[in-house]
């Protein structure tokens, strides 16, 4: 492998717009992790405005200027990509970088606008040998690593269930139910039963995303798992992002959104919590996904599995992908999801069996 690798950007974006549901410029972010992984040239840099694949290029370049990431591929001789698009886009353009002949795709989540499009980018990396990741950056967080050291050691005994709450399971979730993959050793689920409300359109990165949603799931190794949320006014029964329940004792993750609320945990029995030191960071930085993409490029050079692998990302996004389609028929789910499902909530609104309102202006 060369000494230092060649890296090109699909999806600039603009940071100095606003942040919001059409974009947040992730590929800075990602340009950080490159810099700071230290053996790493961004060569290239691709989006539909020139302008602001410039505007990209002079901050990590020199590299050259795209809007076309096929041309970009036929001339960059990339190692390693970056893709910071919209959802519908990963599958096109992860399966033409691996006709390119790149050794790793960093992606953003989620994998992909339908179950059959996460499968496919998946075997297909795999079948040619090509590292795939996807930025479930919250992986790297302090809460989540000291979380993981209290399951370990056995400070709260097995494992028994799981408790989530956050905004949409498609966008938000699939950080916070990829969370509980990894909190339960990448375990995969065996079934879903799970209900959803779409009255008010509400389209993230052109994706439509429930308003309010229940899950319960299990798991392969008999730790079930139970979400809920979207509920109206914004009210929140549970109070914590996701909470960890053992035989002997319950982590939170998430109580809040500033460092001190980032995580808290007690043994059985015991009415005081203890809130661990996260030095000073919340359960959203500032650094996860600078730690992310270094990783992704130490697994590259090492060949060690990264926890952010395409075959972990699955787990997460097959309970999404299954919660739509219990919705959709009404009934429990059994895994595996059918591989030729697409995206059974888009398809409930096409075919006009959910109307949504369009939102108050």
């Amino acid at each position: 492998m060369a000494d230092r690798l060649r890296v090109g950007v699909i999806g600039t974006g603009d940071p100095d717009a606003k942040k919001s549901a059409l974009g947040y410029a992730m590929a800075y972010a990602h340009g950080d992790g490159y810099r700071a992984a230290g053996d790493c040239d961004i060569v290239a840099a691709c989006d539909l405005r020139a302008d602001l694949a410039q505007k990209y290029a002079d901050r990590f370049g020199p590299a050259e200027v795209y809007t076309d990431y096929r041309a970009m591929f036929a001339a960059a001789r990339l190692d390693v990509v970056s893709i910071c698009t919209w959802m519908h886009l990963h599958e096109p353009m992860v399966l033409a970088a691996i006709d390119a002949g790149v050794k790793a795709i960093h992606c953003e989540k989620p994998m992909a606008d339908t179950w059959r499009g996460a499968l496919n980018m998946a075997a297909k990396a795999a079948a040619a040998g090509v590292q795939l990741t996807f930025n479930h950056q919250r992986r790297y967080s302090e809460a989540t690593q000291i979380a993981r050291q209290l399951i370990d050691a056995g400070e709260i005994g097995a494992i028994q269930r799981f408790e989530c709450e956050f905004g949409n399971i498609y966008d938000t979730g699939t950080h916070f139910i990829d969370m509980l993959s990894h909190f339960n050793g990448e375990v995969r689920a065996k079934w879903v039963l799970a209900q959803i409300d779409y009255r008010t359109e509400n389209l993230v990165f052109g994706a439509p995303c429930e308003n309010q949603q229940t899950l319960i799931f299990e798991y392969e190794n008999g730790v079930f798992g139970f979400v809920y949320s979207g509920a109206p006014g914004g009210s929140r029964p549970l109070g914590v992002v996701n909470r960890i329940i053992g035989e002997q004792g319950v982590i939170d993750w998430g109580c809040g959104h500033g460092p001190k609320e980032a995580l808290r945990w007690r043994p059985a029995g015991s009415p005081e919590w203890q809130h661990p030191d996260t030095n000073g960071h919340s359960i959203h930085g500032p650094d996860f996904i600078e730690r992310a993409v270094s990783d992704v490029i130490a697994c590259l050079r090492s060949g060690r599995k990264c926890i952010l692998d395409a075959s972990n990302a699955l787990i997460a996004t097959e309970l999404i992908f299954g919660a739509y389609e219990s919705s959709r028929r009404r009934a429990r789910v059994d895994f595996p999801l059918d591989p030729t499902i697409g995206n059974p909530l888009r398809e409930m609104v096409e075919a006009g069996d959910l109307q949504p309102a369009k939102p108050a202006a």
